[in-house]
């Protein structure tokens, strides 16, 4: 059994982190390997002078066969511009929720643009949840701002055509599919109108008139909006540089999507799209109908140009890609010099400089052995370079910049040898001005539910904030300079994994940790026992050292300080130091609806202040992401009934749930595969099982006999939501008569809820559950509720959205034996951690009923 410090611990162990890159977004990962093919590939796309920018609402709407087709094979400047971060969705692989799961799903998105070689792009709005409609969608959305952000993205990457996925209207599925379309065809009108956000037009960006707007029509959820009359092509042709058609490839991608469980297999053979004209010029033939996407579209110089790729194509040597080395320098040159200054310029300039790396076999890395990066303290840099080519190049320079200043510089001179390391070795002192690392749009609290407050243009649209500390490596190649960008990262060798590169962050001095999100103040057993909450553990970690310093600990609601004690603390780097609050005595009568910890010290006749935690989260298919936030506990006062139990938990897909019921004073095992049998289960009065585990669980299918007769003998058995009825191919087995989900959801917070039987115990004992229960939820009511409920079963609650018909499968139960079966598709998993008194009320009356143990 679990007290609430180790439960807590387990489930931190839960929360793991991420970080990517797109391809021309500076960023810490893994080094890509550039061969002869890849390389060959390139050379190739210096031909194409073509762009497409693909919208849609989330991460998993892009078309992942067609990117890699445009890219790949058209050789397109391809990107996908996602309007939100997937952060309201459901988490198929943790208990992230929120903004801990846009950031899973930016990095994921980041992995798949990896893979089908596009770029990435968002806005500011939020996914608050899923919405039924448009016009809802648009009332939590800031139009305006998200627009705005839309027009930018379009007038800086001057796509020639965009491509919808979704059509303005309810065939698009969902509010925030048809917001994508809606405010698309506005943005598409919107960036070439100079009196439309006009004043980006001083901060680097121009109008642009986008040729035409398609809508990559579509044959999935049951939907149909295909015709053969449409624009079609085939986009499931075979590379055989790849050694893998687009549908392979748009397999692997599309399985990157992991925290959605969107694995999907390696689609051989034709893979058709269709296209209709939204806007502009229709196309009748091909996508880019009437574009010149070749260099003829530059003015003057360009066929020259032209035939100077022609060349390098012709004579490029795979055996020795280093031969194509002072062409590249001189096509580099000739590009320079143009006098158009356009958005291709800039992109082809680019692709030269990555070719010319890639034909030197040019390594550049700037990595540490430090995880993270602390102001004031030092941070030891390997600055490392290998040429692996015959080719004449001379490293001149090696310069370090910060966010605010240039840290290192130093001229090398040094002209290198095929295939040997050159490093220096750095202690770098970083600056107490330097500023910590956070996720940008997380940098401002959001505006209100739907956007994030992102104010800097610069940032607008970017996947990830720049990095830290970037190092320049810059090499004379044929008597030209070039520069190549190195992020400074953390570098270790994992004994599993092998060499691993992650993003250097940089960190406060103090972070602190609260070891409870939810403080349940006024909690009893039915004879009166307190089983409050009676203490609040902080935990300070340390990032430097400082003997006998003076500090003042303090609890705050907000601005206002409701505790405050002076003591003396000896700091060590890493180390971590508990302090305990009794909270009567620290907070006495006062009723604080939240409470966060800060810290307060002078050092050096300067005064410093720290109240922010250190989340990282961690999964092996994409980087470590680390971000900060102000952990506080929110404080329910109201008076909660709990009547302590027995409870085993399977864990589902993740969540909190289990922090929860320890806060209710139930003890709490968590139950493996192997534990579902006879003897174990009859240990617990209660078995809860977490949130889609039996999608992801097929031993809950095979053990659900098991299952049966636990509840059969007087156990009681409660299953969070399903996603759906099978696990893999299979169908589920769920309790004890004929069970099916669908995908009835009510998705406003404030739906209205009807209590069919007010008198049934999961509405009276031990707490009395009034329509003050349902105040204050977020972001939905329900997900995939049972229906229709027929008999045996029995429901107990009735909801529905606007406009929809009433629904009763939210809350369903029945009897079996001596035991009961209870389905709760309410999203009691959002509303315990963002501390809803109802949903505490609510769980403890579920888990009292236990008629027969």
């Amino acid at each position: 059994m679990l007290n609430n410090t180790a439960m807590r611990s387990i489930l931190m162990l839960f929360l793991i982190n991420l970080s990517i890159v797109a391809p021309n977004q500076l960023n810490a990962q893994n080094p890509v390997p550039s061969g002869s093919a890849a390389i060959y590939q390139q050379i190739q796309k210096l031909q194409v002078l073509g762009s497409v920018l693909y919208i849609a609402a989330h991460p998993d709407d892009e078309n992942n066969s067609l990117l890699p087709y445009l890219a790949k094979e058209k050789k397109y400047r391809t990107a996908y511009l996602s309007l939100t971060r997937g952060d309201g969705g459901q988490n198929l692989i943790g208990p992230e929720q929120g903004v801990e799961l846009g950031l899973i799903r930016t990095q994921e998105l980041l992995a798949a643009r990896q893979i089908d070689g596009s770029e990435q792009y968002f806005t500011s709005a939020y996914e608050f949840g899923f919405s039924k409609t448009a016009s809802e969608t648009l009332q939590y959305w800031d139009r305006k701002k998200v627009l705005a952000d839309m027009v930018w993205v379009i007038r800086k990457f001057q796509p020639d055509i965009i491509v919808n996925r979704f059509p303005p209207d309810a065939r698009a599925g969902h509010g925030h599919h048809t917001s994508s379309a809606v405010l698309s065809i506005e943005a598409f009108k919107a960036a070439a109108d100079p009196n439309q956000f006009s004043e980006q037009l001083s901060k680097g960006v121009k109008i642009w008139q986008t040729k035409r707007l398609l809508w990559n029509t579509f044959n999935f959820g049951g939907a149909n909006t295909t015709s053969e009359n449409q624009l079609k092509i085939d986009a499931g042709v075979f590379n055989p540089f790849l050694g893998q058609s687009y549908g392979e490839v748009g397999g692997e991608a599309r399985s990157m999507h992991k925290s959605q469980g969107e694995g999907r297999p390696r689609r051989k053979g034709p893979v058709f799209e269709y296209f209709t004209t939204v806007a502009g010029d229709s196309a009748k033939i091909d996508l880019m109908d009437g574009i010149v996407t070749d260099w003829n579209r530059i003015p003057s110089g360009g066929k020259a140009i032209n035939e100077l790729i022609n060349k390098i194509i012709q004579q490029y040597n795979f055996v020795q890609p280093s031969a194509s080395i002072i062409d590249l320098v001189q096509l580099y040159q000739q590009i320079k010099s143009l006098s158009y200054n356009g958005v291709w310029k800039e992109q082809k300039l680019h692709e030269i400089e990555s070719l010319i790396k890639a034909c030197a076999g040019i390594v550049v890395e700037a990595t540490t052995e430090a995880e993270y990066a602390v102001p004031g303290e030092k941070l030891g840099i390997q600055f490392l370079v290998n040429k692996r080519s015959e080719a004449a190049i001379q490293l001149s320079k090696i310069k370090l910049h910060s966010l605010n200043s240039v840290g290192y510089d130093t001229s090398i001179n040094k002209t290198l040898q095929n295939n040997t390391n050159y490093s220096i070795n750095y202690a770098y002192a970083v600056s107490l001005d330097q500023p910590v690392s956070q996720p940008y749009w997380l940098e401002a609290p959001m505006k209100d539910i739907g956007t994030f407050d992102v104010s800097n243009d610069e940032l607008i649209g970017n996947a990830n904030s720049k990095p830290p500390f970037i190092a320049q490596f810059i090499f004379t190649i044929n008597g030209v300079d070039f520069t190549f960008n190195a992020p400074v990262q953390y570098k270790f060798v994992d004994l599993v994994r092998g060499e691993i590169f992650q993003p250097l962050n940089v960190i406060p001095r103090v972070v602190i940790a609260l070891d409870k999100n939810v403080l349940l103040t006024n909690i009893k057993t039915p004879n009166k026992k307190d089983i409050s909450a009676s203490t609040l553990l902080l935990q300070f970690k340390t990032n430097f050292s400082a003997g006998g310093l003076p500090v003042t600990i303090s609890l705050k609601e907000g601005e206002k300080y409701l505790y405050s004690k002076d003591t003396i603390m000896n700091f060590s780097t890493g180390s971590i130091y508990p302090y305990f609050i009794h909270l009567k005595t620290a907070i006495g009568k006062q009723k604080p609806a939240n409470i966060n910890a800060e810290l307060k010290f002078q050092l050096n006749g300067k005064n410093y202040a720290y109240d922010q935690l250190l989340k990282t989260i961690k999964y092996d298919h994409i980087p470590s992401i680390n971000y900060l936030y102000k952990d506080q506990a929110t404080v329910i006062d109201e008076p909660i009934v709990s009547i302590p139990k027995k409870v085993g938990y399977i864990i589902g897909a993740g969540d909190k749930v289990p922090e929860a019921l320890l806060q209710l004073g139930h003890s709490v095992g968590i139950l493996q595969e192997a534990d579902i049998v006879d003897a174990k289960l009859i240990e617990y009065d209660v078995i809860v099982v977490g949130i889609r585990a039996y999608n992801i669980h097929e031993w809950l299918t095979n053990k659900n006999e098991v299952m049966n007769r636990y509840i059969q003998q007087g156990g009681h058995l409660i299953v969070q939501y399903l996603k759906s009825n099978l696990v893999g191919n299979k169908r589920v087995a769920v309790g004890p008569y004929d069970f099916a989900m669908s995908n009835i959801r009510v998705t406003e917070e404030k739906a209205p809820v009807q209590m069919l039987q007010a008198n049934h115990p999961f509405l009276n004992f031990p707490n009395k559950i009034s329509d003050n229960d349902f105040h204050n939820w977020v972001q939905e009511r329900s997900t995939y509720q049972m229906e229709p409920v027929k008999a045996p079963y029995e429901a107990i609650l009735q909801m529905n959205d606007t406009n929809d018909k009433p629904t009763n499968g939210s809350l369903v139960t029945t009897k079996y034996g001596k035991g009961n079966f209870t389905y709760v598709s309410l999203v009691l998993f959002r509303q315990l951690p963002a501390g809803v008194a109802g949903s505490y009320k609510l769980l403890a009356n579920l888990v009292s009923l236990t008629p027969n143990k």
